[in-house]
């Protein structure tokens, strides 16, 4: 065979391989995502939000946490319909529909798949008109649907879902300040009644479920350490173990059985403590601080890990598109 001869065969088989690996790049599956490290000693980031918001409410189903409304910076600080899912298992975002109503300070739960968000105030920029709306999303068909209202307008106040029935606790009106009253939502039944009155008028305040009753944690005016628990078997109101850090405009969510609340602001800035409830031992203790301190945010979980989403870094006006998270451990 002549070396030009040669050189050609050589020429052919090269070309076949790249033909070939060509071929498998392009049919073989994209690598799945790995998991975000576990940091039980400190909080870290995940992708950004597509928007930079805060006043927003959040909650979770499944595997995506859905951050809902605000004030959105792109608009001028206007209140914003928009909607975000992050996905835990992708660390990626997605735009799903708009809420029927624009609000700012409401506030989020899920039950059975669905989102509900409740309230919030309506005006473009202040918070003066609070709504009674309850707005329901279905992420099988992205669809949302208004559902009958509460009695009382309220905004920046709790919203848990419990054994059928949605609980909005508190919060403000823009009227008369802040609210004691409690209104349940039986879900099966499309229908609000009043429940007892907490202690405390509160807003800016979060809330979770942990062994059948409902915390409602700190608030405003000022910045509270008031903690009040809710059984709705006794259908009544205890005070439990104050906050170590009053704070308000907060998240909370529950891992292992016990609720980590983290975020709020003060006059010089905002609130870097996190804190885990024991409700069995009724005691505070402290978690790693915020990485991002942050106020007007969003909270969830998924298995050990808390999530902080969006909200202002600094008090008052400001916005961030900000996630990171905490693992937990079981303490």
């Amino acid at each position: 065979m002549t070396d030009i001869a040669r050189r050609a065969t050589l020429a052919g088989i090269v070309g076949a391989l790249l033909l070939a690996g060509v071929v498998f790049a392009a049919t073989r599956p994209a690598p799945e995502p790995r998991a975000a490290p576990a940091a039980t000693d400190r909080w870290l980031p995940l992708a950004s939000s597509p928007f930079i918001r805060h006043e927003v409410g959040a909650a979770r189903i499944g595997r995506r946490i859905y951050v809902a409304g605000g004030y959105d910076a792109e608009t001028g600080g206007r209140t914003t319909d928009k909607v975000a899912a992050y996905d835990i298992k992708t660390d990626s975002w997605s735009t799903p529909s708009s809420m029927p109503i624009g609000v700012n300070h409401p506030t989020a739960t899920a039950y059975r798949g669905k989102l509900y968000v409740h309230g919030g105030f309506t005006p473009p920029h202040v918070q003066s008109v609070a709504t009674a709306a309850l707005q329901r999303y279905d992420p099988d068909r992205d669809a949302w649907k208004l559902m009958p209202e509460s009695a009382a307008p309220r905004a920046a106040h709790a919203l848990v879902a419990m054994k059928g029935k949605l609980y909005a606790a508190g919060g403000a009106d823009g009227d008369t300040g802040e609210l004691t009253s409690l209104e349940i939502y039986n879900v099966a039944k499309r229908r609000w009644k009043s429940g007892p009155d907490m202690d405390v008028g509160r807003s800016h305040i979060t809330a979770s479920v942990v062994k059948g009753r409902m915390y409602v944690i700190g608030g405003r005016p000022g910045n509270l350490d008031v903690v009040e628990a809710y059984d709705p078997k006794k259908h009544k109101w205890s005070r439990v173990e104050s906050l170590n850090t009053p704070r308000s405009g907060i998240a909370s969510a529950v891992v292992h059985g016990k609720i980590v609340v983290f975020g709020g602001e003060t006059s010089a800035g905002t609130i870097a403590p996190v804190e885990l409830y024991r409700a069995g031992l009724d005691r505070w203790s402290p978690l790693p601080e915020m990485r991002t301190p942050r106020h007007g945010l969003g909270g969830a979980s998924r298995g050990g890990r808390v999530f902080a989403l969006e909200g202002g870094e600094q008090p008052g006006g400001h916005y961030s598109d900000v996630l990171e998270y905490l693992d937990v451990g079981r303490r």
